[in-house]
């Protein structure tokens, strides 16, 4: 009997420890901790896990390679993640890797992706501290696509907006208009004939322009021959000479004048005298009277002197040539 009783607490203690390193192994397998493998710690800081917990799996360039041992908050915009990395990967993580929380498939658990970088860096050492990549979590991608469906939204409410104005204004009546293309198309036809009209005007202004360069015509004579230009430079300083001669004449005669208006302002000079003095022009009416009367008197001498036969003959002579020379003419 109590050897039975032996027996049966050997059992109890057999299948109570089996029990117990069973419960370990499951502990073990769920947290991805390899039973009889090493492991080391890697720690990475982010400022919001995105619902990240601890047990989740880590991966290095999508392979599993540990699982997250802890979570810590360091203060309010930092936490630290501790992870338990197998020491198989640690060959091939270095210290410039970056770590970003990511998620299994679309709507999966979390997990912490390490990701290597290009540039070579120094193997990692447990305890480490890896980069942290921020990423756009779903939530802040749902929020900003509720924000663009929202400008969607409000856009296509103005664009309605606006094509329902244009619908009604002038301008699609103009457009819808038979007469409107037809006076476009003569619009353009006529823009096309000035383009070509203002084509040929300057390859005439082209051609003129060679021409004068060629020293041909009066333009070109003008611009290229030295010796007509240096004889309009010749003109040009007489014509400034003779416009000094007359601005010195026209200064004389401003001085005279000048001196004829003192003068008659005075009552000296002689034009003073003939304007003022009564008794020069009496004397000068009696003169001219004298002449005239002189001019008389010898005008019937010579009248007297025709008829006389010893000067008759001259005269006649001179009569006759004088009526030969009308008639010749």
């Amino acid at each position: 009997m109590a050897k039975q009783v032996e027996n049966n607490i050997k059992l109890g203690v057999f299948v109570f420890a089996g029990l117990i390193v069973m419960m370990f192994s499951f502990y073990m397998i769920g947290n991805n901790t390899g039973i009889f493998g090493s492991s080391f710690k890697l720690k990475a800081r982010f400022n919001n896990l995105n619902g990240l917990m601890e047990g989740n799996n880590v991966l290095f360039s999508g392979i599993q390679a540990g699982t997250v041992k802890s979570i810590e908050i360091i203060n309010d915009t930092t936490i630290e993640v501790t992870m338990l990395i197998d020491s198989k990967v640690k060959s091939y993580i270095h210290t410039n890797a970056e770590a970003a929380i990511g998620t299994e498939g679309l709507m999966g658990n979390k997990v912490i992706n390490i990701q290597p970088v290009k540039v070579n860096s120094p193997l990692v050492t447990n305890g480490d501290l890896l980069i942290a990549q921020k990423l756009t979590s779903m939530d802040a991608m749902l929020q900003t696509l509720s924000k663009t469906n929202n400008n969607m939204a409000t856009l296509s409410e103005a664009l309605k907006n606006t094509v329902l104005r244009l619908d009604t204004s002038a301008i699609f009546n103009v457009l819808n208009d038979k007469n409107t293309g037809i006076s476009l198309k003569s619009s353009l036809k006529n823009i096309n004939d000035a383009s070509s009209n203002a084509n040929k005007m300057t390859n005439g202004l082209n051609q003129l322009v060679i021409k004068i360069k060629q020293g041909k015509g009066a333009a070109g004579l003008l611009l290229t021959d030295t010796s007509f230009s240096a004889n309009l430079k010749m003109s040009l300083v007489k014509f400034r000479s003779a416009s000094d001669n007359a601005n010195k004449m026209s200064m004389q005669l401003n001085n005279i004048a000048t001196n004829v208006n003192r003068d008659l302002g005075y009552g000296k000079g002689p034009l003073h005298a003939l304007l003022s003095d009564s008794l020069i022009t009496q004397r000068l009416n009696t003169s001219i009277y004298n002449i005239q009367k002189g001019t008389t008197g010898f005008n019937q001498v010579v009248e007297a002197l025709k008829h006389n036969f010893l000067v008759r003959g001259y005269f006649k002579t001179q009569a006759k040539k004088k009526a030969d020379s009308l008639h010749n003419q």
